[in-house]
């Protein structure tokens, strides 16, 4: 079985890309690993050299998918590559990605972070037209939607697909001969370019992939741009659409790493703020802040400062937990919690104690940890989340659960810090995380907060993703 954290919110996926390197494939191999937290359940490498385009593809970690001779097997100067964590589509190695597919005579490689929120019509309609799908994935219905308009050429062939797409999306395209990159019009997820020591490119999703390969960030893919690159250098195309900026809020709270800097801000210090603010948001006496590692990491050390309360690593992680154990019996049904986490108990007794964390999805492994600090003797234990409650499913690429499977969803913040059995329980405010993460705010995708979808989803998509009775009564607040 597969050790995982169910109460945490999982992200969809990581790409990365490499143009004019001899060992692209390696460079591409180190760029996912940075890319690692992204997707954990399976790693994909498509590389060209010009006229033949091989592949390996694997269920698991980076380092377990590729050996040294799956990496030597991809030659070329041209790669792109994929991490998967499956939001749309099962888990299972026809929907490992990059997705590759040969149409008259041109095979097209795509790696895809993020959903499609019209999917469900996209491929009712391919398949009513002739189309045979291979896979679950919505990253497939790219493939089918440039083959059908291949007679075009390939610019108007790239802007008619991405512009009848609707959705998130930062798409990695490889052909025999060209990287191409697209980020969707909102720019929900991050998407980077970088230059190499050889004067080759990379584009990754984040830029910790381009500091392992020791590339030089050049600037960000723009949203709704459509990037190519090939032996005669850079050229862009625009999708021709209106739709606002929205930026994946999220991804600063939890799911970029804190050494990258995306949307234009570094996670590191999004993450101090948020614990800053808190601290000037919330009053409360304690003998030390702590965090739960590593979550609550850089928001716990912002809080610290700004409040000036002692900041302690009350709470030990187990580095070496691997990602498959064996399970406990029903009577040992909290040790996949002290398996990971082991709390200094002659430390704690008798402290009062204040827990930083970054969000709250079901609450579960919250009950569990708040429950063996109560064991390890602690007196007060006051929680802060450096975000607001999540209240709403992503539709974007994020595996938030239906809205009945989220604990604020269903309860009010004091029904919540009794659930869990804290002394008090506070969230960062809205306008505070907006601050902290800085830039405009209308530039922000909110809706797990606030229910704003800045693209609405088709009602079968929500069905498909969330089951029909939440899909309804998420439509219905539309």
């Amino acid at each position: 079985m597969t050790y995982s954290d169910a109460s945490r919110p999982k992200d969809e996926c990581g790409v990365c890309g490499i143009f004019g390197h001899e060992d692209a494939a390696k460079l591409t191999y180190f760029g996912l690993y940075a890319l690692q937290h992204r997707g954990q359940e399976s790693a994909g490498i498509v590389a060209s050299d010009g006229s033949r385009i091989s592949q390996h593809k694997g269920m698991g970690l980076v380092h377990d998918v590729f050996s040294e001779a799956d990496l030597q097997g991809l030659k070329g100067h041209l790669t792109v590559g994929h991490v998967r964590y499956s939001t749309t589509g099962a888990s299972n190695i026809v929907n490992a990605q990059p997705f590759t597919a040969t149409h008259q005579g041109c095979t097209v490689a795509v790696a895809h972070n993020g959903n499609l929120v019209n999917i469900r019509s996209l491929r009712d309609e391919l398949e009513k037209k002739g189309s045979i799908f291979q896979s679950t994935m919505d990253s497939e219905v790219v493939v089918h939607l440039l083959a059908r308009c291949s007679h075009l050429g390939l610019d108007q062939a790239l802007i008619d697909t991405f512009e009848s797409i609707k959705g998130a999306y930062s798409v990695l395209l490889l052909t025999e001969d060209k990287l191409i990159a697209v980020r969707d019009a909102g720019g929900f997820r991050p998407l980077c370019l970088g230059k190499l020591n050889n004067g080759g490119f990379i584009v990754a999703s984040e830029t910790c992939a381009l500091d392992l390969v020791e590339a030089q960030y050049l600037r960000d893919i723009e949203p709704g741009e459509i990037l190519i690159i090939d032996r005669n250098g850079q050229r862009s195309l625009r999708l021709n659409t209106s739709q606002r900026r929205s930026f994946c809020i999220f991804e600063q709270v939890y799911f970029a790493r804190p050494d990258s800097d995306i949307f234009g801000k570094n996670v590191y210090l999004s993450r101090k703020r948020m614990g800053e603010i808190l601290a000037r948001e919330c009053k409360i006496e304690a003998d030390f802040v702590m965090p739960f590692p590593d979550s609550g990491n850089y928001a716990a050390i912002g809080f610290s400062q700004a409040s000036g309360i002692p900041l302690e690593m009350a709470v030990i992680r187990n580095h070496y937990v691997g990602r498959t154990f064996i399970q406990p019996t029903q009577s040992m049904r909290d040790f996949s919690v002290r398996v990971k986490l082991n709390p200094i108990r002659s430390f704690l007794k008798g402290k009062r104690v204040i827990i930083l964390d970054d969000s709250i999805i079901r609450g579960t492994t919250g009950r569990s940890r708040v429950k063996f600090l109560r064991e390890a003797g602690v007196k007060e234990i006051h929680m802060l989340i450096s975000c607001p409650p999540t209240r709403n499913p992503c539709y974007y690429g994020i595996d938030f659960p239906s809205g009945g499977e989220l604990i604020a969803n269903k309860k009010t913040v004091d029904e919540i810090r009794e659930h869990l059995g804290l002394d008090s329980l506070y969230y960062l405010s809205l306008e505070g995380l907006l601050e902290a993460c800085g830039g405009p705010p209308a530039d922000y995708c909110k809706a797990c907060f606030d229910g704003d979808y800045p693209v609405p989803p088709d009602k079968e998509f929500c069905k498909m993703l969330l089951g029909t009775r939440d899909a309804c009564r998420t439509m219905d607040k539309k």
